[in-house]
């Protein structure tokens, strides 16, 4: 997965589409991500003390990262990354413009 904790992401699919956002967390293993303030559902949260009233909460949930294209700092458009190796480094590259990402 090519899309880490903190890169600038814009959304292609679904409710939120052509919103952009940072990413929260990232779960490679689920190929799934969880961006700041996109993706939000309804959540019922019950009191927790008598004094407390419930209350409804927006929580965002994770999107598949196939919905969603990494925003390049240079070029200010959602690119697809590719990856080189310099060195013993990997780094993540923009096919639009070529330059390093992070």
């Amino acid at each position: 997965m090519k899309i880490r904790k903190g890169d600038n992401i814009k959304i292609m699919v679904g409710k939120d589409k052509g919103k952009t956002g940072k990413v929260l967390t990232a779960f490679p293993h689920k190929g799934k991500v969880v961006i700041e303030g996109l993706n939000l559902y309804k959540k019922h949260v019950r009191p927790k003390t008598r004094e407390e009233k419930g209350q409804i909460v927006s929580v965002p949930r994770a999107i598949n990262v196939s919905n969603v294209m990494l925003v390049c700092s240079t070029c200010t458009k959602p690119v697809r990354v590719g990856m080189r190796v310099e060195g013993e480094m990997k780094t993540r590259y923009c096919k639009k413009c070529g330059t390093i990402i992070k």
